[in-house]
């Protein structure tokens, strides 16, 4: 990403942020941070793990 690209992207993230009124701002739920900074890199892995415990939970580790 250049750098004209990320100023036209910063631009325009501030221009929408400005003429959106002040109310709709405050009822619009943030994103979580771990989503934000990470995509949704988190979740996959997160369910993942999940699915090894469940199907390890399953066997019968004393036979």
């Amino acid at each position: 990403m250049s750098s004209q690209e990320y100023v036209r992207y910063l631009t325009k993230r501030f221009v929408e942020y400005l003429e959106t009124p002040k109310e709709q701002r405050v009822k619009k739920p943030k994103e979580a941070w771990m989503y934000r900074w990470f995509g949704v890199l988190p979740l996959a892995f997160g369910m993942l793990f999940h699915r090894k415990r469940r199907q390890d939970r399953g066997k019968n580790p004393g036979a």
